[in-house]
């Protein structure tokens, strides 16, 4: 009732897996919207840097908390990806990371509870920083998981019923959050919403267990034409930079991927330019939630299914929109006379709105497309590798769009949208990988 079966793909899986596919489906669909709902709950962008505040902890920490979070689960991939490929169920790595996390997000639920002040703030960053390294492994078994048990043509509608579902989740929360914390929520009150985190991690990581994984044969990471690079313990920076050279579509899909990072990045400096121009309507914790949960909730089940029929064509189109109302954005906020006007507060909530909403179908394609354009131990090389190589491009694109930022948000902003809109191009080269 949930998915539009597939019957060819279907039929074209190992004869094991058909007749796991719908309850493995349904088991992915949970997971997933349950560590989405637990990302809400220890948003690196929202809950955390409102936490910190509410500690008392220094303002320069706040800078840390994205870098940390996104790069964090990016650069060890590629050096994980040796010793998970010896692994032959690789469920079992994505539960051991679901539970890192729950044990970190306990930390932080105690340091809320507890903590003050500098020590706070720094526990807080460090447990940020364990968070981040369970996420890269259940980044690099999710998506070798969900190949070997579901077929293509029904994966990104999995992805997106699962974004749907935390949307939902999101928006009750954002509701919930602003109607009995307001803007002026407390440490202790924060400290609870992390341990709820903690606890969905934990059934995250009991969801997992029921998966019916067809195991697989531990192996070494191959390239592009299907040979062996090298023995298991070679140099695993060696082997990203020699699959990133040899295999031309892979390249080019990591090329495509570090230019959509203008839907990614672009909704802060759109926050810091409504507060330039003195609107306020933003302002608060659950508002920012609300905006994220409904774009979640509206786009994922739409852009699961476009997915589906083609992934390259969904990040192409998110690059292009994502970068025009950027540049809507900044030309509207240059014109005389709109500091202060009536309407600013809800252009501001509408364009933060239409950036995430964007950016939701921008993330279900690239993993649909990731996870459709190899098979086996293949899709896992795959996946570690641009996830590695994006970590080291957003640590460069954020230093240059917060450097940027300093002469002034705006810049910053046209720059972003920039490179979307050579990833507009970039993007329409890239091969269909998708079953239509």
């Amino acid at each position: 009732m949930l998915i539009r079966r597939n019957p060819q793909a279907e039929e074209a899986m190992p004869t094991e897996v058909r007749t796991d596919i719908a309850p493995n489906g349904l088991r992915l669909v949970l997971a997933n919207a349950l560590q989405s709902s637990g990302d809400q709950t220890v948003n690196a962008s929202t809950v955390l840097p409102w936490l910190l505040v509410a500690l008392g902890a220094p303002t320069a920490l706040i800078g840390l908390l994205v870098p940390i979070r996104e790069s964090g689960s990016m650069l060890p991939q590629a050096f994980l990806t040796p010793l998970i490929l010896r692994i032959r169920h690789r469920k079992w790595i994505f539960i051991a990371g679901a539970l890192v996390q729950a044990a970190a997000v306990a930390v932080m639920a105690g340091t809320a509870a507890l903590g003050q002040g500098l020590a706070a703030g720094l526990a807080i960053v460090g447990a940020l920083t364990v968070f981040s390294l369970g996420r890269c492994l259940c980044s690099i078994a999710s998506k070798d998981v969900q190949g070997r048990t579901i077929p293509k043509g029904e994966r990104g509608q999995i992805n997106g019923l699962a974004t749907t579902a935390a949307g939902l989740v999101a928006l009750t929360l954002g509701l919930a959050l602003r109607v009995f914390g307001g803007e002026s929520l407390a440490a202790s009150q924060l400290a609870w919403l992390l341990a709820a985190g903690a606890a969905l991690w934990v059934l995250v990581a009991v969801t997992y267990v029921g998966i019916r994984e067809p195991a697989g044969e531990p192996t070494a990471i191959e390239g592009a034409s299907g040979s062996e690079r090298g023995p298991r313990d070679a140099n695993w920076f060696v082997q990203m930079l020699t699959l990133l050279r040899d295999d031309k579509p892979f390249r080019q899909f990591v090329t495509v991927r570090s230019l959509l990072l203008v839907s990614a990045l672009s909704p802060p400096f759109v926050v810091a330019l409504s507060i330039e121009v003195g609107a306020d309507s933003l302002g608060g914790l659950g508002g920012f939630i609300i905006a994220s949960g409904l774009s979640a909730l509206i786009g994922g089940r739409i852009f699961g299914r476009l997915a589906d029929r083609s992934s390259k064509r969904l990040m192409s189109a998110g690059a292009g929109v994502a970068s025009a109302l950027v540049l809507a954005t900044v030309l509207i906020v240059t014109l005389p006379g709109v500091g202060g006007a009536g309407w600013i507060n809800l252009f501001f909530i509408a364009a933060y709105f239409a950036l995430t909403l964007v950016h939701t179908g921008v993330r279900v394609g690239r993993k649909t497309y990731i996870v459709d354009m190899a098979e086996g131990d293949q899709r896992t090389a795959y996946v570690a590798v641009s996830n590695s190589a994006l970590g080291v491009i957003l640590l460069i694109v954020g230093g240059i769009s917060s450097l940027l930022a300093v002469v002034g948000v705006v810049w910053a902003l046209v720059f972003l949208a920039s490179l979307g809109l050579v990833g507009v191009v970039a993007g329409a080269r890239l091969p269909d990988v998708s079953r239509r």
